[in-house]
């Protein structure tokens, strides 16, 4: 296959079913995460200018109640914004670093998705995205964010309530997914995407680009 062909070739995304309860803050515990395949990226927008010291990691877990993500994110610098909502919602954290997921459930709607960011000072924004413009999503996400200076490193956990996401979860069900990062505070900013949108101008809406999420209840092969 020619590179460019294997490039475009969509991917596919895995989250596994959790084997143990969450935690006492409703989150896995670490040995559930090993249950899910990492993800890595480190390329931009394009699929160019990998930079290993940016790479992000992205595992996946499931339960009929919750979709968990988890964002492992190495870092060149923290630009962070210092003010947010008394619950971390801060509009606009997409101009500060941030790692981001966007779920599209139904992928016959093609418009129509969900955008999911966290900041590494655990700040969010959760949207709907859809043909009319985008509202505030009010999923009751839950976030865990840990900042680790010394490793150039933060790792943040998110759980997303499927309620918010589908009106009645389906695991035999295959969604579209993209993950993204941001960094810096002023461009030229470094733009990085699992699955790259190849548009001129970094931009992540482009959901013909997402590519496959599955579910799975058991734990995901090592390659």
């Amino acid at each position: 296959m020619a590179q460019n062909e294997e490039s475009s070739k969509k991917k596919t995304a895995v989250a596994v079913r959790m084997s143990e309860l969450p935690d006492a803050d409703g989150f896995p515990i670490p040995s559930c995460w090993e249950l899910s395949a990492p993800l890595r990226f480190s390329a931009d927008w394009q699929g160019k200018n990998a930079d290993p010291e940016r790479e992000t990691e992205v595992r996946l877990l499931w339960t009929p109640e919750s979709l968990f993500v988890r964002f492992h994110a190495k870092y060149r610098a923290i630009t962070v914004f210092s003010d947010a909502a008394a619950n971390g919602r801060r509009d606009q954290l997409w101009d500060r670093d941030v790692a981001e997921v966007f779920l599209q459930p139904d992928p016959s709607e093609v418009r129509r998705y969900k955008e999911f960011e966290v900041s590494p000072n655990g700040f969010w924004i959760d949207l709907d995205i859809a043909p009319g413009g985008k509202q505030d999503l009010k999923s009751g996400l839950q976030r865990r964010v840990v900042l680790n200076e010394a490793a150039k490193a933060w790792v943040a956990e998110l759980a997303l309530p499927m309620k918010c996401l589908v009106k009645r979860f389906e695991p035999t069900a295959t969604w579209q997914v993209n993950f993204y990062r941001v960094e810096g505070g002023a461009e030229p900013r470094f733009y990085s995407a699992w699955q790259p949108t190849r548009t001129p101008a970094p931009n992540f809406h482009v959901p013909e680009s997402f590519g496959e999420l599955v579910f799975t209840s058991r734990p995901v092969p090592r390659k």
